[in-house]
């Protein structure tokens, strides 16, 4: 006589013998006094977790509750086949709908408690002829085995990288065998579950061991075929997750298998799912559709299954923020600049406080002269450099450099005339044949423009401490190289520098406009000016004399708000100054 079949979680498919298969469960068959069988493999996790079979192992806040149900349409998940031919008698199950309702709570950040009810609310399926007689399918609704819960956590808070918790599951034989809904005893399967999230990648892994009270052979012709006893779970999951991390997107993996007659076809049911969890506000809203790699062969190994789910579990508010009165990310308590935004500093004396680097007391974002110690005053122009020699006559030029120090003048390139006032009106001071009133350098030779702003004006000329360029400096579209049409432009720079020995320190300053990411704007400015400074080293000035910096979208010189002043605003300045002096290493830095 054939054993009674016990088991409701293991295979019954692709056995050696359809006559044994048919015996076990036609109704009219004298050994078909079963327990119970269970066609539906889907095993929902745990109320929740961010997976349909795998646990996202949250056990965050004390009594958070979390309840929902979850929607299972299988297709043929039970088909009988000949053993001998591997021909299909037929599908003794062909369409299978479940409602899995379910809860749990979670205690003390360490402990959860949870239940699952599975409820067939329909299938359909076809009376299958076999040697041994009709096999008749079921129809209708009927519950399923009541599953129990409780698990711990041993390691790892939520969203660590490493999450470890250990349970058990209980099922109680609540369902019906006359619907396969049911083992008919109960079940305990202990388990080991591992969880973890790095940035926006999340995985599972669980392997659970189900303990069955009896195992016997179907079939004593067959020894190979065995049908019931102790089975090993395995489960696996891994996705991405996007928008603000409230979409959790990715495969998972399920499979079960004889402890006796492991990773056999007929006794390993393997599915994989590909699906879906999006969170809004306090619920979670699942979608999956996967299918068996085990299609036919065992029981429970439908050709394709749907689930979805809906669930309320409450958000964990974020705790607040301490207070930080100048928003630069370093709470006040930590903050030695309190009121003045600046990066995060090891020095707690210069922990959240603007950059200084020459020591001056005038924060980098407000220092003109950043890399040279100076002077706070109003204008931004000179605010944080060296103030200026005397300039008695403040007509620009420099006592030590002004034949008429008490008088102001004009700048001129004859030492017994520089910063005199100037001779009787020549129409073309400079000679370069454009008259002095559209001339916009009257003084310094040039070619004739277009541009009243060029006219008359050389590519480049000493001028009001800088080295002015009527033409901008060409890179690549979001590079620091320096295109070839810059060439004549930076040779004019390079004989300026020539003529003027006594230029002995010059500052290449990068800028950009305001358009895109500020810490990006600044770097590329940074590579521009150095590229620059490169440029004009490698055309034989002493780089002993150059300096370079670049300051992103600091100090516009024009409206960001339009196109061509935003082009003005791309530029690249070159600063007359004298060489800083090296700071003493030793010296104690100034308070911020």
């Amino acid at each position: 006589m054939t054993p009674p079949l016990r088991r409701s979680r293991l295979p019954l498919l692709g056995l050696a013998s359809l006559t044994a298969l048919a015996t076990a469960l036609a109704p009219s068959s004298a050994a078909a006094q079963t327990n119970g069988v269970l066609a539906n493999r889907f095993d929902p996790s745990e109320k929740g977790s961010e997976w349909f079979e795998n646990e996202s192992l949250d056990y965050r806040s004390n009594l958070r509750p979390a309840f929902g149900i979850i929607v299972d349409y299988a297709k043929d998940p039970v088909v009988l086949h000949n053993p001998v031919d591997g021909s299909t008698q037929g599908s003794l199950i062909s369409d299978q709908l479940y409602l899995h309702v379910g809860a749990s709570i979670a205690l003390w950040e360490r402990l959860r408690l949870g239940f699952e009810l599975p409820l067939e609310l329909g299938e359909t399926g076809n009376t299958t002829t076999t040697t041994a007689g009709n096999v008749g399918s079921p129809s209708g609704a009927a519950v399923g085995d009541l599953r129990l819960g409780g698990d711990i956590r041993l390691y790892g808070e939520h969203a660590a990288p490493f999450r470890l918790a250990v349970g058990a599951q209980v099922y109680l034989p609540t369902g019906s065998s006359a619907h396969f809904t049911t083992a008919g005893e109960v079940r305990v399967m202990p388990r080991l579950m591992i969880a973890g999230d790095v940035d926006v990648f999340a995985y599972s892994v669980r392997v659970g061991y189900e303990v069955n009270p009896s195992g016997t052979y179907l079939n004593n012709a067959y020894p190979n075929t065995y049908m019931q006893g102790d089975e090993v779970s395995m489960g696996a999951a891994v996705g991405l997750r996007f928008f603000d991390k409230k979409l959790l997107f990715g495969p998972e993996f399920s499979s079960y298998t004889l402890a006796k007659n492991a990773f056999q076809a007929s006794t390993s049911p393997t599915e994989l799912l590909l699906g879906a969890h999006y969170r809004y506000e306090d619920l979670q809203i699942g979608l999956g559709l996967g299918s068996s790699f085990s299609t036919g062969d065992s029981l429970g190994s439908p050709t394709f299954r749907v689930v979805a789910g809906i669930e309320y579990h409450p958000s964990i508010p974020l705790p607040p923020a301490p207070p930080d009165r100048d928003n630069d990310g370093i709470p006040d308590e930590f903050d030695a600049c309190p009121d003045s935004s600046g990066p995060y500093n090891e020095a707690n004396h210069l922990n959240g406080c603007p950059p200084d680097r020459d020591h001056d007391g005038v924060p980098d974002q407000v220092d003109a002269c950043p890399d040279v110690p100076g002077v706070k005053t109003d204008d931004p122009k000179t605010n944080g450099c060296p103030p200026p020699p005397p300039d008695r006559d403040h007509d620009g030029i420099l006592d030590v450099d002004d034949a008429c120090p008490d008088v102001p003048g004009i700048k001129t390139d004859d030492p017994k005339t520089n910063g005199c006032p100037p001779a009787p009106v020549d129409p073309d001071r400079d000679k370069d044949g454009i008259l002095n009133e559209v001339d916009a350098c009257p003084d310094v030779a040039g070619p004739a423009n277009d541009d009243p702003k060029k006219n008359g004006c050389p590519l480049a000329r000493v001028e009001n401490g800088q080295i002015k360029i009527t033409e901008q400096v060409k890179f690549a579209e979001n590079s620091a190289v320096i295109l070839k049409d810059s060439d004549t432009l930076l040779t004019a720079v390079v004989d300026i520098l020539n003529a003027h020995p006594e230029v002995a320190w010059l500052r290449v300053e990068g800028y950009t406009d305001s358009k895109g990411n500020a810490g990006y704007n600044k770097t590329l400015s940074k590579q521009r000016a150095a590229a620059v400074k490169a440029w004009l080293v490698k055309h034989k000035v002493d780089a002993g004399r150059l300096d370079s910096e670049g300051f992103g979208a600091d100090s516009p010189i024009d409206d960001n708000a339009t196109e061509a002043g935003r082009k003005n605003n791309r530029r690249v300045e070159f600063k007359i100054g004298e060489k800083p002096v090296k700071a003493d290493p030793k010296a104690k830095p100034a308070n911020p």
